[in-house]
């Protein structure tokens, strides 16, 4: 049975990357939302400001359930429909002579991809030719810059009347008395983050460190993944000589503290891949802890009138747009999402 648009906005908690795509998913759809966060723009508090982009479900299967794939398809088409720029570049998976063991087992464990040679490596990615002898190709796959984005869709709301409204942490807590107090009998979504496991006991941090690099003497055309059997690491061309690098995964939900060895570690794969990022400026380090469950897919669940929507672990940018999608479905349609494990009415 379809519900009726709800006259009253839905409020929901937590502007990241799973609040907005939320708050746009539902604005499409005729239902109107109210937007809190304690900050009144997208920033650093995030983590999804830290976010690598890569809408790579293909590349992520190696490790990530099936789920992640099938989600991560709906990525690149949404972004584009709410007016966010995409680079459909593919994606170029790579290790070094010593690790080539690291990409036959990449190659056993995705799907979607095509063997690049010495040759095809030259042509897609000039910069590294004459480096690397044999890569993998996955030709569908895309990526966007996060902040970009982020910025994207806070404008498109704000446009549409939808503005960020601030409030103090302690208030965003949906079972808080005082929030109650001062705020209409109605639904709740909590998009908080690591910030929610006050509620969802089961929340974990898994903390990653990732650096932006400058580099105008190098241009990469796309993400670039150097795999390696302790520290993988993918870099995210920016434009303008700027690159992304990371990322660490440390089950720790420690976010405010980076790591010598990590940076060392992040520095020596990136001089790996090429002696060139060994000259180039260390523009920003950044780090926080990722929201994810124990088999990090993410998870709706519902306690009275509130709904969580969480645990996008790394894949923040690859599965909001699916999650929205399921989570509007619920709250209109009624339709039960696939990645629900809690309904106390």
């Amino acid at each position: 049975m379809t519900k009726a648009l709800r006259s009253e906005p839905i409020r929901i908690i937590g502007a990241g990357v799973a609040g907005l795509c939320l708050a746009s998913e539902l604005m499409r759809r005729g239902q109107p939302v109210e937007l809190h966060d304690y900050q009144d723009t997208p920033g650093p508090h995030a983590c999804s400001w830290w976010a690598g982009g890569m809408l790579a479900p293909f590349c992520e299967g190696e490790t990530a359930e099936e789920p992640v794939v099938r989600f991560g398809g709906e990525a690149a088409g949404w972004w584009q429909q709410n007016g966010v720029e995409i680079s459909k570049q593919g994606t170029l998976v790579l290790a070094l002579g010593r690790d080539q063991k690291e990409l036959d087992r990449f190659a056993r464990r995705t799907l979607q991809h095509q063997p690049a040679d010495a040759a095809m490596i030259a042509q897609l990615e000039p910069a590294l030719a004459n480096r690397h002898r044999r890569g993998l190709f996955f030709e569908t796959e895309a990526h966007l810059t996060p902040r970009d984005a982020l910025a994207k869709l806070r404008d498109n709301l704000a446009q549409q009347g939808v503005n960020i409204t601030r409030v103090q942490p302690a208030e965003m807590a949906p079972n808080n008395d005082q929030h109650h107090r001062h705020q209409p009998a109605g639904v709740t979504i909590d998009c908080r983050g690591l910030a929610a496991a006050d509620q969802l006991h089961d929340l974990r941090g898994v903390k990653g460190e990732m650096l932006v690099l400058r580099c105008p003497d190098i241009t990469l055309n796309r993400p670039i993944r150097l795999l390696h059997p302790r520290f993988p690491i993918y870099i995210v061309p920016r434009g303008d000589g700027v690159f992304m690098l990371g990322a660490t995964q440390i089950e720790s939900a420690d976010r405010g503290r980076v790591t010598a060895r990590s940076v060392m570690e992040l520095l020596n794969a990136a001089y790996a891949l090429h002696p060139t990022f060994g000259e180039a400026e260390i523009v920003e380090i950044g780090v926080d802890a990722r929201p994810a469950f124990a088999d990090n897919l993410p998870r709706i669940r519902r306690r009275g009138q509130t709904v969580f929507v969480n645990g996008l672990f790394r894949h923040g940018f690859l599965l909001a747009p699916a999650v929205a999608r399921m989570t509007a479905d619920y709250i209109l349609q009624n339709q039960r999402p696939e990645i629900m494990d809690e309904d106390h009415h």
